[in-house]
């Protein structure tokens, strides 16, 4: 295949991630429609405002308390009692507990309990415009070198709901921009894939203030696609209840990062 061909599929595929990313934000249960993170610990009572039964924090699970005003749907039926929950870990559409199209998502975090309300009529879902995202350059593609950890770290980092938490690492991703070398620390999914947070000289200014990186697993020596035109604005850019963890340190890029996504449009 000629370059200037692979360059338009390139371009094409960019394209074709960037409106998938777009329709995946936009869903009725996607990161827009998160209205609200709540630590039962804030709430020892078990009263949440405006999330219907009683929640409260038993050690190793949720009890949920409804009674028939509560209008709470379980396993996709109305509910009255007290069940206990374990962390939600499917689909938000799947989550155990539902309000009308609400959706009650349990997590855990560092042993702490919350529920999280996911409304597909959220103000930020409705007011949605799109993703401003800077058009695909080949600049910004390099192959780069995973280098694994010996041992799983953990460093503790600011989160953007001003907490913080241990971020686990993995390794550091290798790679060259403009003749210059760069690292990024890396946590290792459960596919074998990569995860970094980063910022970058445009962070705060022309883009979000930091971002995400999610490269496919490395090869087997170890080699890693490094494609910058896919930096992804975190989920605490759409909705302000997430709880995403900043970058770690030495995840700051010297570089101005002109790629990828950078803020929701209109921002």
């Amino acid at each position: 295949m000629s370059t200037d061909a692979s360059s338009r599929d390139d371009r094409r595929n960019w394209q074709e991630w960037h409106e998938q990313r777009v329709a995946s934000v936009s869903e009725p249960y996607g990161p827009l429609s998160l209205t609200g993170t709540h630590w039962l610990a804030d709430h020892p009572e078990g009263r949440i405002p405006a999330v219907p039964g009683i929640w409260t924090d038993d050690g190793e699970q949720v009890l949920l308390t409804a009674a028939a005003e509560d209008g709470v749907i379980l396993d996709g039926k109305p509910f009255t009692g007290t069940v206990a929950l374990a962390a939600d870990h499917g689909p938000i559409p799947a989550s155990r507990v539902a309000h009308g199209d609400r959706r009650l998502v349990v997590i855990r975090r560092e042993g702490l309990w919350a529920v999280r309300d996911f409304d597909p009529d959220a103000p930020a879902r409705r007011a949605f415009k799109g993703i401003e995202a800077t058009a695909y350059d080949p600049r910004w593609a390099v192959r780069g070198h995973f280098r694994p950890y010996e041992e799983h770290r953990s460093v503790r980092v600011e989160n953007a709901d001003g907490r913080e938490r241990g971020l686990g690492l993995g390794g550091e991703i290798v790679f060259v921009l403009d003749g210059a070398e760069h690292t990024l620390r890396a946590a290792v999914e459960p596919d074998g894939s990569l995860w970094a947070v980063f910022a970058d000289a445009t962070s705060g200014e022309s883009s979000y203030r930091f971002r995400f990186l999610r490269p496919a697993a490395p090869a087997a020596d170890l080699t890693v696609d490094v494609d910058l035109n896919r930096a992804l604005l975190p989920p605490c850019a759409f909705a302000d209840h997430f709880i995403c963890p900043f970058p770690p340190p030495g995840n700051t890029l010297p570089v101005a990062v002109a790629a990828g996504e950078r803020n929701l449009a209109g921002a």
